[in-house]
């Protein structure tokens, strides 16, 4: 055994001695945190999805610039592992070469090669972007980008020294390669760079070599200590991910729990390992923040933010927990509050674009309402008048102060029957708080009744026996007067036997039929442009021809769209009607922007930065539409206030896809 090959293994018991040291810890800070969670359900699909996102980065080519540059540079990684591995075998015995594999290793040598060269390219794009460009979403702490330098430095490093190795190793074989390699690009560089065999050569080769193996070596340990975390991290966190339609749902506490010493998340112990993991996990790369309403109009919050102090939170508090400490300074402090400020949390419209945008499936949204439920059941902490929104669900069963007697007024001489009056109907129709109560939708609830009418549906309505749907106060976190709600309007669907549900709200629609099965109310549910749809296509309405002529946008309800993917069905309706040009908004689908009213923000005031209704409202006017289609109650009157803020309100209106619909059938 050479001088060498002994200085190497003494580096590789150490190397990999502190990597198992640093990954130990990592999982026993994870330990700390309380809250159960069980993510290893449906092990074939998490397979699938690590398959997709992970390795297909499906979700990172969301963005083709940022995503084809990473892309590159994640399966560079990949394929120069089997290069790796080589070059750490070589180190046990210098001659080892995988040439044995036969004319197969001559494809990879050359795929190796390609990569090489391609992800030296991409690195210097990637520099160029973040500090010359210097791309917004990339902005962060000083820290952050020495990181990302660093990182990315050493990923060059990785790629030189590999085609610097191979290059002299060829020119001391006095350039001749194995019949199973092919090289181009290192033979290539070997006769400009080198004379032949020589001492010289062999030096170069030593010290590319060591070079190699050093820099993947401490790639390797500074990686837990990085930002850069997520090379590791991003594939189980994938995996782990929640699947649809859970991913989509918040979980309920367990409030019947007599050990529990507080509700929601006040600190890193009340989270899941699941989402201490999301700490480890952010990159940084700032997709969720760019997409996120709230910041994109000047707003503290920063969803980002939010990942990276949990994740900062855990290295100041974990380990100190691990070693039974319970005292000092880093316990005076908790994650609420002192790493991330309450205005922040009380931003978010919960409209799921974070968690759409992130590329390795971190789930901002449980957080953030998790550190609201801890201000609001255990701290008593939240914005004033959140205390009359809360009162209001309490006393009348809806956010606003009207009377739950007047519920069903909208109906008068419609000759539509309650479930009390005659409990046969195919359809219930829930008509939710805004349709029932907000003089603007109830316009939209007489519209959609009328259409059933005319199409010969079926249905009833719950009248005074319907109560909110526990939406609003659940995201603003208080999950017990939300479970209330729920366990209520549960108990009589389920007395009166109901099946089928359709509603025009998508709060509604969303909790009802996704939420509500965690308390035992399992229905089938529709949304009523899924249901308008469905009448239109099965020849129960009929569209006629239109004697005018409008230019249509369409607005993406985030809980219709993102939540529930329901995008098709409202576009297909209006795209029937022969006088409706229709145009899409820049943001759309799953790209959609909120409206602003959602996470129960119809209720809380702007402390700060710019509207959100009017950040979309532009947008739609970009379009010269006449007319902005919408819905969702809480979307209409955000747009319809957005229009009015423009001066556009004699031009454009702002209408329902029902109230469309009634006006072009016959």
């Amino acid at each position: 055994m050479e001088l060498k090959n002994i200085i190497f293994i003494l580096v590789f018991i150490a190397t990999f001695g502190f990597f198992t040291y640093s990954v130990k810890n990592l999982i026993l800070d994870l330990k700390v945190a309380k809250k159960k969670d069980d993510r290893f359900d449906n092990i074939p699909t998490r397979i699938g999805r690590v398959l997709k996102i992970a390795f297909g980065q499906s979700k990172l080519l969301r963005d083709p610039v940022a995503g084809g540059l990473h892309f590159m540079i994640f399966w560079g990684f990949m394929i120069f592992l089997l290069a790796v591995l080589e070059s750490i075998i070589q180190g046990f015995y210098t001659p080892f070469t995988f040439a044995f594999i036969g004319p197969v290793y001559s494809v990879f040598t050359f795929i190796q090669e390609i990569f090489d060269v391609l992800v030296i390219i991409v690195v210097l794009l990637s520099l160029y972007r973040r500090f010359v460009i210097k791309v917004p979403r990339l902005n962060v702490d000083k820290h952050g980008k020495y990181d990302a330098a660093f990182i990315l430095i050493l990923i060059m490093v990785v790629c030189i020294s590999m085609l610097g190795l191979n290059a002299s190793l060829i020119a001391q074989n006095n350039f001749t390669i194995h019949e199973n390699e092919y090289r181009p690009i290192s033979a290539f560089l070997s006769k400009i760079f080198f004379a032949g065999p020589s001492e010289t050569t062999m030096l170069f080769y030593e010290f590319f070599w060591w070079t190699h193996i050093i820099v993947v070596f401490s790639f390797l340990n500074y990686l837990p200590y990085s930002k850069h975390l997520h090379v590791l991290s991003s594939i189980p966190n994938v995996f782990f991910a929640n699947l649809d339609p859970v991913r989509n749902t918040l979980k309920p506490i367990n409030l019947e729990d007599e050990n529990a010493e507080s509700f929601g998340a006040a600190d890193i112990e009340q989270l899941s390992w699941k989402q201490l993991l999301d700490g480890y996990t952010c990159t940084e790369c700032g997709r969720c923040t760019s997409v996120c309403p709230a910041n994109t109009v000047g707003k503290s919050l920063s969803p980002r933010e939010i990942i990276v102090e949990i994740r900062k939170r855990t290295k100041d508090k974990a380990p100190l927990l691990v070693e039974g400490k319970s005292e000092g300074e880093v316990f005076e402090k908790t994650l609420v509050h002192d790493y991330i400020p309450d205005i922040a949390l009380w931003e978010c419209t919960t409209c799921m674009a974070c968690v759409q945008e992130c590329p390795v499936m971190i789930e901002h949204l449980d957080s953030i309402v998790d550190m609201r439920r801890d201000l609001v059941l255990t701290e008593s902490q939240f914005p004033s008048n959140l205390n009359n929104v809360f009162k209001s669900l309490e006393t009348n069963f809806t956010p606003w102060s009207f009377n739950s007697a007047d519920r069903a007024e909208w109906a008068e001489g419609m000759n539509i029957k309650t479930m009390a009056e005659d409990p046969n109907g195919e359809i219930l129709f829930w008509v939710g708080c805004a349709g029932s109560f907000d003089d603007r939708y109830k316009k939209v609830t007489k519209a959609f009744a009328t259409i059933m009418q005319k199409a010969g549906v079926n249905f009833r309505i719950l009248g005074t026996e319907e109560k909110c749907n526990g939406d609003t106060a659940r995201r603003l976190g208080n999950e017990y007067l939300a479970q209330t709600l729920m366990k209520e309007n549960i108990e009589v669907l389920n007395n009166y036997g109901v099946k089928k549900i359709v509603t025009a709200c998508p709060h509604c629609f969303h909790s009802l039929k996704n939420e509500y099965p965690q308390f035992g109310g399992n229905f089938e549910v529709k949304h009523h442009t899924q249901f308008i749809d469905e009448l239109i296509s099965s020849g129960k309405l009929t569209i006629k021809n239109s004697a005018e002529n409008h230019k249509v946008t369409y607005h993406d309800s985030c809980y219709l769209g993102r939540y529930n993917e329901v995008y098709d069905a409202p576009r297909k309706s209006l795209n029937r009607i022969s006088g409706f040009d229709f145009v899409e908004m820049d943001r759309n689908k799953s790209r959609g922007f909120c409206c602003g009213a959602g996470g129960g923000r119809m209720f809380l005031e702007d402390e700060e930065g710019g509207r959100i209704n009017e950040e979309r409202t532009r947008e739609a006017l970009e379009t010269n539409a006449d007319t902005i289609a919408s819905a969702c109650p809480f979307c209409m009157t955000m747009i319809t206030d957005g229009v009015k803020h423009f001066d556009k309100n004699e031009e454009v209106f702002v209408k329902d896809i029902a109230e469309i619909i009634l006006e072009n059938i016959n």
